[in-house]
């Protein structure tokens, strides 16, 4: 494998979920061709307790930092949905990425899942299929990321990379532009 380039970012995307936690590492910078790092899901049993499910999910996201060293760390933002079950576990997830992340003293986006979709597909409407065709192309992946947890995060990375990096680029040129004028 080749090494980084010195304008790449890495980027772990992580979808969150107290059965699947999908997370996808994913490297490049706006304007090139992106590089799938890796990507797996954790997957938890409904018959452990909840802080159990928990744990296993932290070690999860602290195995993938530890290894791949990301520069930044992209999650799903939760959104409000009918199931407050569904929406319990999954901001329980989310808060356990958080924390794994700012352990480390790494930068955290939350995306909404529209930004997302739009950001890969040009659709903020986008279903799952057509997410997961566009990462796999994105990637130039021969086929789609299975679970859709798994094409989730990376879409999430991918949308770090591409949205993320501009943004810094922007609050870089504003907070220069301020120094100028003072």
């Amino acid at each position: 494998m080749f090494g980084r380039k010195v304008d790449d970012v890495r980027v772990l995307g992580i979808d969150p979920g107290l059965t699947r936690c999908g997370l996808g590492v994913v490297e490049g910078s706006l304007g090139r061709p992106l590089t799938l790092v890796d990507v797996s899901v954790v997957r938890t049993s409904a018959q452990l307790s909840v802080p159990e499910r928990l744990v296993t999910i932290e070690k999860g996201i602290d195995a993938r930092l530890d290894e791949y060293r990301p520069d930044a760390v992209a999650i799903e933002r939760v959104f409000a949905r009918s199931d407050v079950s569904t929406i319990m576990g999954t901001a329980q997830a989310a808060g356990i990425a958080m924390v794994c992340a700012a352990r480390r003293g790494l930068p955290v986006a939350l995306h909404t899942p529209s930004e997302v979709k739009a950001a890969v597909s040009g659709n903020g409407r986008a279903d799952k299929t057509q997410v997961g065709s566009m990462v796999a192309r994105i990637l130039r992946l021969d086929a789609v990321p299975k679970p859709a947890d798994a094409a989730d995060a990376l879409a999430l990375a991918i949308t770090h990379i591409w949205r993320g990096g501009s943004q810094a680029r922007i609050d870089a040129a504003l907070a220069a532009a301020g120094r100028r004028t003072r």
